[in-house]
C-alpha cells in the first residue's frame, strides 16, 4: 500500500520515467514534466529521495538509485497493458 500511496501522488511516476534514460538537472527535469511548479518539483523529489528510489548527485543532477530502477522495471509491465489498451480506445474512435 506504501508504493501505491507514493506513486499515486502525481507527477511522481513521471519523475520516474523521466529519470529513467539518466541523470537530469532540476530544470531539464522540470521542463520534461511540462513545465511543473518548482514548488511542487521539489515536494516530489523530496518524497522520492526519502523513499530511496532518487538521489542527488554532486553535480546537483538527479538519478534513480537502484530501487529506483527496479520500481521503473516494475512499471514496465504497465506501459505493454497501457499501449495495448491506448490501441484498443484508438480502434474504438475508428469505428
Amino acid at each position: 500500500m506504501a508504493a501505491l500511496d507514493l506513486f499515486g501522488r502525481r507527477w511522481n511516476l513521471r519523475i520516474v520515467w523521466e529519470l529513467h534514460h539518466g541523470p537530469v538537472g532540476f530544470r531539464a527535469l522540470q521542463q520534461r514534466c511540462d513545465n511543473m511548479s518548482s514548488s511542487v518539483l521539489r515536494q516530489r523529489l523530496t518524497e522520492l529521495v526519502d523513499a530511496h528510489l532518487v538521489a542527488q548527485q554532486p553535480d546537483t543532477a538527479y538519478a534513480l538509485t537502484d530501487l529506483g530502477r527496479g520500481a521503473y522495471q516494475a512499471l514496465r509491465p504497465l506501459v505493454r497493458w497501457s499501449d495495448t489498451w491506448a490501441s484498443v480506445l484508438s480502434a474504438d474512435d475508428k469505428t
